[in-house]
C-alpha cells in the first residue's frame, strides 16, 4: 500500500464517524439488459445524496486540525458540493458562504439551505460554476476566508478516493472487477478513485464519462495539455465543469481519448427516466452518467464482464421532469416534431387524422400561420409506440396532399417553436 492509499483509509476513518458507507448493490436489471455482471456504487444514498460530501468533509476537518480558528468557509458549487460543504459547516459549528449559479435547480438550494442552517449563507450569481466560482474567490479574498474547492485539491481528492475504498471493502469474496464506470465534472471522484486502485495494484479497467456538451477531460485529452472549453451545456449540471481539475488533470492525463465516452444529453435522459420507471431510482442527470454510458461501450468490454458503476448523485428537481420525459422520448425514437401545411379546406383535418396510426398519438397541435391563402402551417408533436411507426406515418404523408418537415433533430427551428 503506498502513502495515497494510507491517506485514503485515514480520511475513511474519519468519515466513519459520520457517514455509513454507501451500498453497492447488484442490479439484475441491468445485468440482465446488458448480458453482464452489473453493480451500482449508490452515492446517491448519502445524506446528501451525492458523494461530495466526502471531499467537503475531509477538506474542513484538516483545515480545522491546522487552524482551530479560522473565521470562515466559502465555497462554490453547482449543487451538490454545496449541499456536502453544508453539511460539513454545520457539523463543524463553522460559517459558510456558498456561492451558486443562478441556474441551480432549487431543489438543490432549498437542500443546501436546510443542511446548512444557520450557519450558510447562500449567494446566487452567473449563469454557471466559473462564474460562481470567480465570485467566491473574490469573496474569499476579501473577507480572509477559506476557499473548499469543489474538486481540485490534493484533500478534496482524497476525500472523493474513499468511494473506491468501500468498493473494493464490499466486493464479494472471490469477485474481480473487469472494469469501473466514473462519471466526470472537475475529476476529483475519478482521479481520486483511479489512483487509490492503482495503489492497490489492481488492474480494473476504467471508463470515464462526460456530458457531450461539456466534454473538458476529452478535449484536454486530445490536447495532452488541460484546456478550458468556451461554452458548456448546463443541463448535466453536476459535471457540467469548463476546466479539469489541475491536480486531478495530473492523475487522469494518463488516460487517452479512448478511454472517455461522451454521453448524450437526451440519452442520459432515457436513463434517468428508465431508472425511475423499473428500478424507481431517482437520478440526477449526472448520477446517470456511468449506467448511461453501458450503453456505450463496445459489447466487448461489457458483455459478460463484472462492472461497477458509480452513482454520482441524486438531487433531481422534480420540476425539470418533463424535459427530461421529453428529451427521453425523442432520444428513444418515440416522439417527433414536424412543421406541416394543411390545405386550408373544408374536411382536411379530418384527413389529416385519418393518416395516423391506432399507436400514434397528437401531442401537440398548434396553428403558426396562415402561409398562403390556400395552406395554413401547423406545430405538430407526435408520440407512439415504436419508432418504426415513424417510416409508416412518413409514407402516409409523401402519399397525400400535404406538405411537412420532420424538425425533431432540427435544434435552430426546435428551440424556436417548441
Amino acid at each position: 500500500m503506498g502513502q495515497f492509499a494510507d491517506d485514503v483509509s485515514r480520511i475513511h476513518d474519519l468519515l466513519s464517524k459520520v457517514l455509513k458507507p454507501t451500498p453497492l448493490q447488484h442490479s439484475q436489471y441491468l445485468s440482465d439488459l446488458h448480458q453482464a455482471e452489473i453493480w451500482l456504487k449508490r452515492e446517491d444514498l448519502t445524506p446528501v445524496r451525492s458523494y461530495k460530501v466526502r471531499g467537503a468533509y475531509a477538506f474542513i476537518h484538516e483545515a480545522l486540525a491546522a487552524d482551530p480558528d479560522c473565521p470562515l468557509f466559502v465555497c462554490s458549487s453547482a449543487g451538490n458540493h454545496a449541499q456536502g460543504f453544508a453539511y460539513a459547516c454545520r457539523h463543524f459549528g463553522k460559517p459558510g458562504v456558498v456561492f451558486m449559479p443562478l441556474t441551480t435547480p432549487q431543489q438543490k438550494i432549498l437542500k443546501t439551505k436546510s443542511f446548512g442552517a444557520p450557519l450558510v449563507d447562500i449567494k446566487l450569481i452567473g449563469d454557471g460554476f466559473d462564474d460562481a466560482n470567480k465570485a467566491a474567490m473574490e469573496y474569499c479574498a476579501a473577507n480572509n476566508g477559506m476557499m473548499v474547492p469543489p474538486f481540485d485539491h490534493p484533500t478534496i481528492i482524497l476525500g472523493q478516493a474513499t468511494v473506491g475504498k468501500e468498493i473494493l471493502e464490499q466486493t464479494p469474496a472471490g469477485l474481480e472487477w473487469d472494469r469501473l464506470i466514473l462519471p466526470v465534472g472537475g475529476g476529483g471522484l475519478s482521479a481520486g478513485i483511479t489512483k487509490y486502485f492503482a495503489e492497490e495494484g489492481l488492474k480494473t479497467e476504467f471508463s470515464l464519462v462526460e456530458p457531450e456538451n461539456a466534454p473538458s477531460l476529452y478535449k484536454s485529452l486530445e490536447a495532452r495539455n488541460r484546456l478550458r472549453l468556451d461554452r458548456v451545456d448546463n443541463f448535466v449540471d453536476g459535471a457540467a465543469v469548463a476546466q479539469i481539475g489541475a491536480e486531478n488533470f495530473k492523475q487522469l492525463s494518463k488516460f487517452t481519448p479512448e478511454d472517455v465516452i461522451l454521453a448524450p444529453t437526451d440519452g442520459v435522459c432515457s436513463t434517468m427516466i428508465d431508472m425511475l420507471n423499473i428500478e424507481g431510482i431517482v437520478l440526477e442527470p449526472a448520477g446517470a452518467l456511468a449506467i448511461d454510458a453501458l450503453n456505450r461501450l463496445p459489447m466487448d468490454q461489457v458483455k459478460g464482464k463484472k462492472i461497477v458503476c458509480v452513482v454520482s448523485g441524486g438531487n433531481f428537481d422534480f420540476e425539470r421532469l418533463p424535459e427530461v420525459k421529453e428529451r427521453a422520448l425523442k432520444f428513444s425514437g418515440l416522439k417527433k416534431y414536424y412543421v406541416i401545411q394543411l390545405p386550408q379546406r373544408p374536411g382536411a383535418l379530418k384527413d389529416f387524422l385519418s393518416l395516423l396510426g391506432p399507436e400514434d398519438d397528437i401531442a401537440r397541435f398548434e396553428y403558426l400561420k396562415k402561409s398562403a391563402r390556400n395552406f395554413g402551417s401547423v406545430l405538430l408533436g407526435i408520440e407512439t409506440k415504436r419508432p418504426e411507426n415513424f417510416q409508416t406515418l412518413h409514407d402516409s404523408f409523401d402519399r397525400s396532399d400535404i406538405r411537412w418537415e420532420d424538425i425533431t433533430d432540427n435544434e435552430a427551428i426546435a428551440n424556436f417553436v417548441i
